[in-house]
């Protein structure tokens, strides 16, 4: 074997008087990461600050016992000795043994509640939590490598994963290296990050979409990854269970994914939803004294941002809107003025509310929005 990726001679790590396991580390380590992801996407999309943490405080640790429940039940009769012969072995969590169908759906669960309790809207921090949680999944991926666990068929492959004599199955005792099915999965795990918040960006999804496709795309890589494990597993018709339960939430995933894009609710792509959040933003910091004030200007902020993002997509064509908006506030409001002096209330309210349309058809809401104000003031100027 002329090259090979070589495994930790331990799965602790020596500082001073403390023995850390690797395996829990990178656990840690994956979860502060997603939370630090979920909150910065959560804050550029408004919200009170410190929702994500508050929420992590439960969904982190529901998400632990989750998945390890589910790892427990699914290989009770599973180990020297099994958690039947031996149920201490379930607080060992730091030996390995957690199943990520159990965390996520826990997890999610306990999480979607307490959104809810505190007035959040639950599909739209899942899609919050979308992209943090592959990335946790990836960190925590690293653990597997620590302790020599979760690899594939033998292979001769430049990057072959050594296994030590002693962690090796017996049927493949003979065997020196191994498909790293561990590093697979860390890798497209961090691919589906890349495409989840590639999509978001350019693609307009309604809530809760976006975290349908990423258990679909999971599942999608995890069932051909599970094809190559040789770890003992429990079988379910001569397939391995997680090679029968990824097809199945990864079609129900799909199934979500179609069902909520029929709903109500406005589909936004990421950076309009951000335009909302600055435009809410915006009319807070104004301090208008009346709802119907500061909704003009959160409507303005927000026309205003939603065009400076298409403009991005269509090259020059935005600051050409932009001008014929000037230019049609500018003679718009002109027009309203003269009119208003020289021909009456009546003409000038006329002028001055159709200026803006008839000079620069171009001018876009805003400008029309104040030719009306316009208009409106020349009328009562009159009375």
């Amino acid at each position: 074997m002329i090259a090979s990726i070589p495994s930790p001679s331990t799965g602790v790590l020596e500082i001073g008087p403390l023995s850390l396991r690797a395996y829990g580390l990178c656990i840690a380590l994956g979860a502060l990461l997603a939370i630090r992801l979920a909150s910065s996407r959560q804050d550029r999309r408004g919200g009170p600050k410190g929702l994500v943490e508050s929420i992590a405080w439960w969904a982190v640790p529901a998400g632990l016992v989750g998945a390890r429940l589910y790892h427990v039940a699914t290989d009770w009769n599973r180990g020297d000795p099994s958690y039947a012969e031996d149920p201490l072995r379930i607080v060992r969590i730091w030996e390995g043994g957690l199943g990520i169908w159990g965390g996520v759906a826990l997890g999610t669960a306990v999480g979607c509640l307490v959104a809810a309790r505190k007035g959040a809207r639950p599909l739209r921090l899942m899609d919050v939590a979308a992209p943090a949680i592959p990335l946790a999944q990836a960190v925590g991926r690293v653990g597997n490598w620590f302790n020599q666990e979760l690899f594939g068929r033998p292979t001769d492959l430049p990057w072959g994963l050594r296994i030590d004599p002693e962690n090796r199955p017996a049927a493949f005792a003979a065997s020196d290296t191994f498909h790293p099915t561990f590093l697979y999965e860390a890798l497209w795990l961090l691919a589906i990050v890349a495409i989840l918040l590639a999509v978001e960006r350019r693609r307009r999804l309604r809530p809760g979409q976006l975290f349908a496709l990423y258990v679909a795309l999971y599942t999608t890589g995890r069932w051909a990854i599970e094809t190559l494990r040789i770890d003992a597993a429990t079988q379910v018709a001569g397939f391995r269970v997680n090679e029968l339960v990824a097809p199945a939430v990864g079609v129900g995933a799909l199934v979500a994914f179609a069902l909520l894009g029929r709903r109500d609710e406005a589909a936004l792509t990421a950076p309009e939803l951000e335009a909302d959040a600055a435009a809410r933003t915006a009319a807070a910091a104004a301090g208008t004294s009346s709802p119907t004030e500061g909704a003009e200007d959160a409507d303005e902020v927000l026309v205003g941002a939603r065009r400076e993002i298409e403009g991005g997509r269509g090259g020059g064509s935005g600051s050409d809107a932009g001008a014929g908006g000037q230019a049609g506030d500018e003679v718009g409001a002109d027009a309203g003025h003269q009119a208003g002096h020289e021909g009456g209330s009546d003409a000038g309210h006329e002028s001055g509310a159709g200026a803006g349309h008839d000079v620069a058809p171009g001018a876009g809401p805003v400008a029309e929005t104040r030719a009306g104000r316009e208009g409106e003031g020349a009328r009562e100027v009159e009375g």
